[in-house]
């Protein structure tokens, strides 16, 4: 029977969570806070079976996204719901589904590394201590921070969460987000965060005061046991080292219980991959495209 899409409803959070978390591979794009907050750039949507939840984007063009549940336990081949049909394409397939689709459907779909949707995943514990001489520079950058300001660390919670969302339209002013598609579409993304954040579920974040102002805030999310999510990173670029501080420090603070940090993608953009790069990834959340070239029935 053919699957209805439906617009994504934040009162169906609970209920996307319970199959996000037996889902044996987890990447960034498909937390729920990361499918709500960028529902309207991308004009996802999603629909419901039984074992699955399917994700369609229609903005700018119509693509599927993986679909979240229990992959391992789906019997692929007998997935007859109209999904799996010829020409069908999906993006930002984690790398155990793609194999696992391989393994059912061999010369029947085609697979393509897609790097620009790949997440950085690093050591908890390095980026928090920032050892030897890999990170001299963002350890020194943060100690310059440390020695120059006088300032608190705090959680994002009750009245900073205002104070963030104040300093990311300062930001964005900075940064001329209006005229940026990317950035404005983040920018409305943020926001749909903050004006939300205690409905979300499994949030969690911290700000840089200096003087009483606001300098940087991180939004975050614990996507499984041992791995943290930062969503959004923002500082003020008038403070050298400000980032290298709000990256160390919300670690120090809020996640220290975890084994590693998932930084997102970086989207084919050159100079944020040189930066995610130079925080010294340990591994990645592959990601590839994937069609079928033929369905069960052709």
């Amino acid at each position: 029977m053919p699957l209805t899409f439906e617009p994504i409803r934040l009162g169906r959070q609970d209920a996307y969570l319970k199959y996000l978390d037996v889902c044996p591979q987890k990447a960034s794009d498909y937390s729920f806070v990361n499918l709500w907050s960028w529902r309207e750039a991308y004009g996802l949507e999603w629909a419901w079976s039984a074992e699955l939840v399917y994700i369609r984007q229609t903005y700018p063009h119509e693509v599927f996204w993986a679909p979240v549940g229990a992959w391992d336990r789906i019997d692929w081949r007998s997935e007859a719901n109209g999904m799996l049909r010829t020409g069908v394409s999906y993006t930002r397939v984690p790398e155990m589904l793609a194999r696992l689709w391989r393994e059912a459907f061999q010369a029947t779909i085609s697979t393509e590394e897609s790097r620009d949707h790949w997440d950085y995943l690093y050591s908890r514990s390095e980026l928090q201590i920032l050892p030897g001489n890999r990170f001299h520079k963002k350890k020194n950058l943060v100690n310059q921070f440390q020695k120059k300001y006088a300032f608190e660390y705090m959680p994002l919670a009750g009245p900073v969460i205002d104070l963030a969302s104040g300093m990311q339209d300062r930001w964005c002013t900075w940064r001329d987000c209006e005229i940026h598609e990317a950035l404005d579409a983040e920018n409305k993304a943020i926001a749909t965060v903050l004006e939300n954040w205690h409905e979300l579920k499994r949030l969690t974040g911290g700000a840089l005061m200096v003087e009483e102002n606001i300098v940087a805030y991180t939004v975050a999310e614990y996507l499984t046991e041992h791995t943290v999510l930062i969503h959004f990173e923002k500082g003020d670029p008038a403070y050298k080292g400000v980032y290298q501080a709000i990256n160390r420090m919300f670690l120090e603070q809020a996640a220290d219980s975890f084994q590693f940090v998932n930084r997102e993608q970086d989207l084919g953009d050159a100079g944020l991959r040189k930066a995610k790069l130079s925080y010294h990834p340990v591994d990645f959340v592959k990601k590839y495209s994937v069609t079928f070239l033929n369905s069960l029935g052709d």
